[in-house]
C-alpha cells in the first residue's frame, strides 16, 4: 500500500527437517508486514518524521486506484489513507502520552505500535457450486467448500437468498460431498467468500433467465417483458407475478428444472487491508509484556454478513497476539525433536492475555467480483503481529532496544534490557 517505486528481492531457500512455519492465518505475511513496518518506523525515528504522517504520504489516495505495485500487483480499491486516519481517531493517539506518564508512575513502560496491512486473497483458482430446487420446496446449496468455522452455513444461504428472493430457511446448505459436487478449492488465502459466492451471484443469474422463460410461458406473457423482482417474475406494467419456487415446480415437472451448476476461474486476487493500533505494558523488573489497548479499522469490501466478518477479524487478532508475544517452535538442538510438543508447552493466547478490541470497517467495494467482497479471514492476523511487534519496540527504544526476533516473551524481553543496561554502562 505504499509507493514504492523499486523492489529488489533476494531469496534464500534452505533444508531443514523441522516445521517452524505452519499453514495458519496468512502465514508469512505477518512476517512481511513486520518487516516494512518496522523499516518505516526506523525511517521515522532516524529522519525526525512523525510516523504516522511518513505512511500516509507515501499512500496513494483512494481516488488514484487501481494501482500497480512494483511486483506487477494490481490492486483495484482502498482507501488507505483514510483508514489510517480513522484507526489513529479511534485509537485515540492524542491521548497516548498521558497513557505513557500514567504507566511510568506504575513503574511500567509503555509503547504505541501501529501497522498498516494488505494481502492478495483469492487462494486456488477454481471453484464450484451446484444449486438444486428440491421437490419438497427446499433450494439445496452444494459447495465444494467446507465450514471450519468461518460461518459459511450463514454467509452462504445469505448470499443466494438476497440474490433470489429467497428466506434463508428455505435453502439447505450440503458442503464438501463428493458424491454431489466434482472439486472444491478449500480455504487457503481467504477464498472461500470471494470464489464460492461469485460462484453463486453467477448461478443466480442463470438460475434467474432460465426462470423468467418459463415464467413467461405460464403468464402468457413475452419474455422481454418480464421482470424478476423480490423472489418473483412480474410482467412489466401488470400486477401478475409468480414466485419464484412455483416456477421451479412448474419448470420440474416440464423436465426442465431450473438446477444449475456453475464452475468459474478467477484472473484477480482481493485486498483486504487495514490499520491497526496496539499499546502494550512492559514490567521492566521482569520483561512481562501486557496488552493495554487495540484498535483496528478494516476495509472487508462489501460485507455479507458484519458479524461473522467482526468474528472473524477477533479470532485473527487473538492469533497475532499470540504469534507476537507466546508462541515457539522449540527443537533440541543436537537431536531435532521438538520441545513445544503439547499444549502444555506451546504457549497458546487465552482470554487473560487479551484485552477488548476495538474494531471498525471502512469498506470499499473490489471490484474484481459482482459481490464487491474481499477476505476476511486472515486480515487480523496479518495486522495484529506487527502493530504489537511495533508497540513493544516504541515502550523499549528509549532504553536502547532495537529489536526482539520471537516471541516477545518475558524471557526474551528480560534479557533484551539487560543488554541495553550493560551496554550503557
Amino acid at each position: 500500500m505504499y509507493r514504492i517505486p523499486a523492489i529488489e528481492l533476494i531469496v534464500s531457500a534452505v533444508f531443514t527437517n523441522t516445521a517452524p512455519i505452519g499453514v495458519l492465518r496468512g502465514p508469512g505475511y505477518g512476517e512481511a508486514v513486520n518487516i516494512m513496518e518496522r523499516l518505516v518506523d526506523a525511517a521515522a525515528r532516524q529522519c525526525g518524521f512523525d510516523r504516522a504522517k511518513l505512511r500516509r504520504r507515501n499512500m496513494p489516495a483512494a481516488a488514484a486506484m487501481p494501482v500497480t505495485n512494483a511486483f506487477g500487483n494490481k490492486i483495484d480499491s482502498g482507501a488507505f489513507p483514510e483508514t489510517l486516519d480513522r484507526a489513529l481517531a479511534a485509537a485515540d493517539v492524542a491521548g497516548f502520552v498521558a497513557r505513557r506518564a500514567a504507566s511510568e508512575r506504575r513503574g511500567r513502560l509503555r509503547g504505541l505500535g501501529l501497522a498498516y496491512h494488505i494481502k492478495a486473497t483469492g487462494g486456488a483458482p477454481s471453484e464450484n457450486v451446484d444449486v438444486r430446487f428440491e421437490a419438497d420446496g427446499m433450494v439445496s446449496l452444494i459447495t465444494g467448500t467446507q465450514t471450519i468455522g468461518q460461518g459459511h452455513e450463514t454467509t452462504f444461504p445469505q448470499i443466494l437468498a438476497d440474490r433470489l428472493g429467497l428466506q434463508n430457511e428455505t435453502i439447505r446448505l450440503v458442503q464438501g460431498d463428493t458424491d454431489l459436487i466434482p472439486m472444491g478449492g478449500g480455504h487457503g488465502s481467504s477464498r472461500a467468500t470471494y470464489m464460492g459466492g461469485t460462484a453463486i451471484w453467477r448461478a443466480a443469474d442463470i438460475i434467474i433467465e432460465k426462470g423468467r422463460r418459463i415464467a413467461a410461458e405460464a403468464m402468457e406473457a413475452a419474455e422481454a417483458d418480464i421482470r424478476f423482482e423480490d423472489g418473483q417474475f412480474v410482467v412489466a406494467g401488470t400486477d401478475r407475478a409468480v414466485d419464484l419456487l412455483r416456477i421451479a415446480r412448474i419448470a420440474r415437472e416440464a423436465g426442465e428444472p431450473l438446477d444449475t451448476y456453475y464452475a468459474w476461474t478467477r484472473e484477480w486476487m482481493t485486498f483486504p487491508n487495514g490499520a491497526h493500533v496496539a499499546e502494550v505494558e512492559i514490567d521492566r523488573e521482569t520483561g512481562e509484556v501486557r496488552m493495554a489497548r487495540y484498535t483496528a479499522i478494516d476495509d472487508y469490501g462489501v460485507m455479507v454478513n458484519p458479524m461473522v466478518a467482526a468474528g472473524q477479524a477477533h479470532g485473527a487478532i487473538a492469533q497475532g497476539v499470540g504469534q507476537a508475544l507466546l508462541e515457539g517452535a522449540h527443537y533440541d538442538p543436537e537431536s531435532g525433536q521438538v520441545l513445544a510438543g503439547s499444549f502444555m508447552d506451546y504457549a497458546l493466547p487465552r482470554a487473560d492475555d487479551l484485552v477488548p478490541f476495538e474494531l471498525g470497517f471502512n469498506p470499499t467495494r473490489c471490484t474484481t467480483n459482482p459481490l464487491g467482497v474481499k477476505g476476511c479471514g486472515e486480515a487480523g492476523m496479518v495486522g495484529a503481529f506487527p502493530a504489537i511487534a511495533s508497540a513493544i519496540l516504541d515502550a523499549l527504544a528509549p532504553l536502547g532496544v532495537g529489536g526482539i526476533d520471537g516471541p516477545a516473551n518475558a524471557y526474551r524481553v528480560w534479557r533484551a534490557l539487560g543488554a541495553a543496561r550493560a551496554k550503557s554502562g
